[in-house]
């Protein structure tokens, strides 16, 4: 009997060995710079009039601003050894098994090394994935605290960036001086509009400057789709809800969608389409309000249909919500064949791997890019063109001021980047601007910056395309760029010019 219960104490304390695991002991982690040193190595790259790009940064400093700013961590990869997939990301419905394969490898890694570091062994995949899987676009947001895991990822072969997703300089939380703001304007001067024929509608006094009235006698924009990247539209304007195919725009459809999520990365909702910010009405509106009866300014394509999606808070591109929110309205706009024409009146001074996928992607499936060169906020007025439309994939639109002589408006960035150029400010008053809709009421508000100015070309470019669908998207640019005023000399500053509507529906040189 002793010797019996000796051999199951024996037992008992093998196997009770075996099955025993101990903890991981946590490391320590913390950010090993500051704020202030990741934003004075940005802003030397940016004095060189440079988009900063994080795949100059050390390891260190991705890691300090990770742990400063949410711990989303934006993960491009590949297979093989190629790392341009410009032409590439897009082109299939979805990726391949070869693809998702490789997406769970390194999910596999990132979770492996974070339960290890944070001492964590039942810290699971979703845990670790605050936006999910992608199935169409190799990207990856991962939730990271630990230095040794964006050491061990930036380090693979098949990584092509790793980024701070929601990083944000403390100059960057400064909104733009033309950004958030919907109250109408009651004190419009009665010379900034004239009113239309039949109905009571209000051109903006800009739109004769590019002939767009006289452009109306050939195309109204009909049956073209225009993508609204931006902050969403206003519930409470009914030109962009109830009455948007009233008047002289009959017909006619918008679609409301939302991509952007708030909230940090351990418990996020999807938010309304509706917009909070008053951005995005005014760029919808520009681009293809109705030529109604109430009052309110009309829009370029007045007899487009508009998609809008809110993916940003505000004008800038800048936490890991909005990069995602952009990334995903790219794809929305890219896998919707009614969509021809995308207008993003929003960028920002740092670029982003996760936004850059999805350039490439709406592009790839043959999409007409637009972005704002670069409104102006008190940190970037020095800058050139903006990111994303300092990509070659976005045709970079600005404004300009109303006169003879080519001078951006006060807000305005211009360079080499730049493709064409908008009138939209008055030469002796940076005051009176075009005109757009608030998020509320007919009465319109003054709308300004190459935010304004990109959003009227988007309705240019469906006026152009309702000319004949069948048109691929080069030979849209191509009218456009023959119907501006510089051409055939483009411009170090200011691209091809003001587009002369007009010639562009007409398909003829300026």
């Amino acid at each position: 009997m002793k010797n019996y219960l000796l051999l199951l104490s024996i037992l008992l304390l093998v196997f009770s060995c075996q099955d025993y695991e101990a903890e991981p002991t946590p490391i320590p982690q913390s950010a090993s710079l500051e704020a202030t040193d990741i934003d004075q190595f940005i802003n030397k790259h940016l004095s060189k009039g440079e988009i900063f790009d994080w795949n100059v940064a050390p390891t260190e400093m991705i890691h300090s601003a990770l742990l400063l700013s949410d711990e989303i961590l934006a993960v491009g990869y590949t297979i093989g050894d190629r790392q341009d997939l410009s032409s590439v990301i897009g082109v299939g419905d979805k990726l391949s098994s070869d693809w998702l394969k490789k997406r769970d490898e390194i999910v596999s890694i990132a979770l492996e090394n974070e339960q290890k570091v944070r001492g964590n062994k039942e810290l699971s995949a979703e845990e670790i994935l605050p936006f999910g899987l992608d199935d169409e676009i190799p990207t990856l947001a991962l939730h990271v605290t630990a230095v040794e895991t964006v050491e061990l990822l930036k380090n693979m072969d098949d990584i092509r960036y790793v980024e701070p997703m929601g990083y944000e300089m403390k100059q960057e939380l400064q909104k733009s001086s033309s950004g958030c703001s919907g109250s109408p304007d009651y004190n419009i001067n009665p010379n900034d509009y004239s009113i239309t024929p039949s109905y009571n509608a209000k051109i903006p006094w800009n739109f004769d400057l590019h002939s767009i009235p006289q452009a109306w006698s050939y195309s109204t924009g009909d049956n073209i789709g225009i993508c609204i990247i931006d902050s969403g539209v206003s519930d409470s304007q009914n030109n962009m809800g109830s009455q948007f195919a009233s008047g002289n725009s009959p017909s006619r459809s918008i679609r409301k969608y939302s991509t952007h999520y708030s909230g940090s990365w351990w418990w996020k909702s999807l938010d309304s389409p509706h917009d909070q910010c008053g951005h995005g009405t005014s760029m919808a509106g520009l681009a293809g309000a109705p030529w109604s009866n109430d009052g309110n300014a009309l829009g370029v394509a007045y007899r487009s249909n508009l998609v809008t999606v809110r993916a940003v808070e505000d004008v800038i591109i800048s936490s890991s919500n909005e990069k995602n929110g952009v990334k995903d309205a790219l794809k929305l706009a890219g896998n919707r064949s009614d969509v021809k024409v995308v207008s993003m009146s929003i960028g920002n001074v740092i670029s982003s791997g996760t936004v850059k996928d999805g350039i490439y992607y709406a592009y790839n499936r043959g999409k007409l890019l637009l972005a704002a060169a670069g409104t102006s906020t008190s940190f970037t007025n020095w800058a050139g063109v903006i990111f994303p439309a300092s990509m070659s994939e976005c045709v970079a639109v600005t404004g300009v001021k109303a006169q003879s002589s080519y001078q951006r408006c006060n807000t305005c960035h211009s360079g080499s980047k730049v493709d064409f150029t908008i009138q939209m400010q008055r030469s002796g008053d940076s005051d009176r601007n075009s005109l757009g809709l608030a998020t509320s009421s007919d009465q319109p508000k003054y709308i300004s910056g190459s935010s304004c100015a990109t959003a009227t070309t988007a309705g240019i470019a469906a006026l152009v395309w309702a000319t004949n669908p069948n048109m691929a998207r080069s030979q849209v640019v191509d009218r456009m760029k023959q119907a501006s005023d510089l051409y055939p000399n483009r411009s170090s500053s200011y691209g091809w010019g003001n587009i002369n509507a007009l010639a562009a529906v007409q398909g003829t040189s300026y």
